[in-house]
């Protein structure tokens, strides 16, 4: 049974950190006062606007910062400024017991993949796929996908829709929703960090990857299971994809279209979700319904 954290009233108090890759401090202080306007107090972790190397701070003070604010009680929910490259490094060191007593929202994607996977499958806490401080800029605060985050803080059920895509595959399913960036997802493959996939919906997005590699990572999820019992496919963007001197011949939605083509279960291309504007907050690890027709639609089901 997935223990979803209790939703967030004004007044709450939300931290910001930054357990990848390195953020402007500019930048975080701009994205903390868009979510104080939402009317939550926020605190602003010491690895915002530091760097070290490509990374936001050493593994050590990374991991004691997103620690401590997994620990304390007053912070109801986490939204990490930036993803990157760095919380595979300090996954296998947090504690998670004060975690489970008293769960709360994890709120970012591409990198953070890694955690909310670790999370579901250690700990059966739902999630929150959505923007982070990163993506909340004076030219998005008023758009659909910024305002999709604050509406999942506060328990808002929601319907999103997609155009017709003539890849996709008709249908109609439900089921939890899980993943997020392949890159991720297949590094995750074996490790006691990788999602239970039967029965679910799968969500894949990327960006900045060689062509081949797509295929090969797909490959990856296919031959260790991943792909074959699934209820459906999500398939967001696929962007500044990468090709050798040699073109691989493929893009990337048709690779995981030629590698699902042997199974059954509905599959949407080019849902909003991923390294885009267009991203909306999706709970991963709730019930979700899923039409594909002459639109597609995912919602949340009112069960989380």
């Amino acid at each position: 049974m997935v223990k979803i954290p209790p939703y967030l009233k004004k007044g709450d108090l939300i931290g910001i950190t930054c357990s990848s890759s390195k953020m402007d401090l500019v930048a975080a202080e701009y994205a903390r006062g868009v979510i104080s306007s939402w009317g939550y107090r926020v605190h602003l972790g010491i690895t915002a606007g530091t760097s070290f190397h490509n990374f936001s701070a050493p593994d050590e003070l990374r991991l004691e910062e997103l620690q401590d604010m997994l620990d304390d009680p007053d912070i109801k929910a986490i939204v990490f400024g930036r993803g990157g490259y760095g919380m595979v490094c300090i996954l296998d060191k947090l504690d998670f017991t004060r975690f489970r007593k008293h769960p709360k929202w994890l709120c970012g994607y591409s990198d953070i993949t890694a955690l909310h996977s670790h999370v579901q499958r250690q700990c059966g806490i739902a999630t929150l796929h959505s923007v982070m401080c990163s993506g909340i800029t004076p030219n998005t605060i008023d758009d659909e996908y910024v305002h999709s985050l604050a509406a999942a803080l506060k328990g808002k059920p929601y319907r999103y829709t997609a155009p017709a895509h003539p890849l996709n595959r008709e249908g109609k399913t439900s089921g939890i929703l899980v993943g997020g960036n392949l890159s991720m997802l297949a590094n995750l493959s074996g490790t006691r960090s990788q999602i239970n996939t039967k029965g679910k919906i799968l969500l894949l997005e990327d960006i900045g990857e060689y062509r081949y590699n797509v295929d090969r990572m797909m490959y990856n999820l296919k031959r260790a299971g991943w792909l074959d019992k699934l209820a459906g496919l999500v398939v967001g963007a696929f962007v500044d994809g990468k090709e050798t001197n040699t073109p691989f011949g493929q893009t990337e939605y048709e690779i995981i279209s030629n590698l699902v083509k042997d199974y059954d279960y509905p599959v949407c291309f080019g849902f909003p979700s991923g390294h885009q504007a267009a991203n909306y907050a999706l709970k991963l690890g709730v019930k979700h319904e899923l039409k594909i027709g002459a639109k597609s639609i995912l919602s949340s089901t009112g069960l989380g």
